[in-house]
């Protein structure tokens, strides 16, 4: 009972998922997935520049860092239930506390590891702040950037899902546990291999755009290799 062929979890699929549920669940998730995913980038590359840039930002605020990296987000949702109350923004802020860190973390590490070379010669030819912020620190830091993009958007699937555990009534989170509750097992495990697609499809979208934008670290790359 508790594991249906997997026949029958397609079977019930799309009457499942490609009705009023994509546009009522589905889309509800995407949407504060998105956003969450979103904020999180902006705010971990602005505070990781400016954490890598200077070293005594770095020290004073490094241990602050260290001590609310180690908090598990799901534990925050019930603070932030208090302060966000019950909706969309409570979601959206549970996706971002986690998604935060890797961004924030990498983008430090991508900062700090630029080549000195590089900082002297733009000092050199005085590049303006916007020109060396935008042509050496970004561009020098993305590759690393890019990774903790990459582990955040994993860790948003997961707080997405975590999220609509409590107080709510929509999403894809809460209707699996509904299913689950109501002994639909088929309906449940069709809602898992939903999460899984999104996560395959999200990876593939990701994956275009980051070999658009490191096409030059990609090549610099094959030709350090002589390829």
């Amino acid at each position: 009972f508790f594991w249906p062929p997997l026949s029958r979890i397609v079977e019930v699929f799309g009457e499942t998922w490609l009705t009023g549920r994509l546009t009522d669940d589905v889309l509800p998730s995407l949407a504060r997935l998105l956003a969450g995913y979103l904020a999180a980038l902006v705010l971990g590359v602005a505070m990781g520049v400016a954490i890598g840039s200077y070293r005594v930002l770095r020290a004073v605020i490094e241990p602050v860092l260290e001590f609310f990296r180690a908090i598990p987000p799901p534990v925050l949702v019930p603070i932030l239930m208090l302060f966000a109350g019950i909706g969309n923004e409570m979601k959206v802020l549970v996706i971002i506390s986690g998604c935060l860190w890797p961004v924030l973390l990498n983008t430090v590490e991508g900062v700090r590891g630029l080549d000195e070379m590089l900082r002297d010669t733009a000092r050199c030819y005085r590049l303006g702040s916007r020109a060396r912020l935008w042509h050496l620190i970004l561009r020098g830091a993305s590759p690393q950037i890019a990774a903790g993009a990459r582990q955040a958007l994993s860790v948003a699937i997961i707080l997405m899902v975590i999220s609509e555990l409590f107080a709510t009534t929509n999403g894809l989170g809460f209707v699996i546990v509904q299913f689950q509750r109501s002994f639909q097992i088929p309906q449940m495990w069709s809602g898992i291999i939903l999460l899984g697609l999104i996560g395959v499809a999200l990876s593939m979208i990701f994956r275009f755009f980051e070999s658009r934008a490191l096409s030059w670290y990609t090549g610099m790359r094959h030709s350090e290799r002589g390829e």
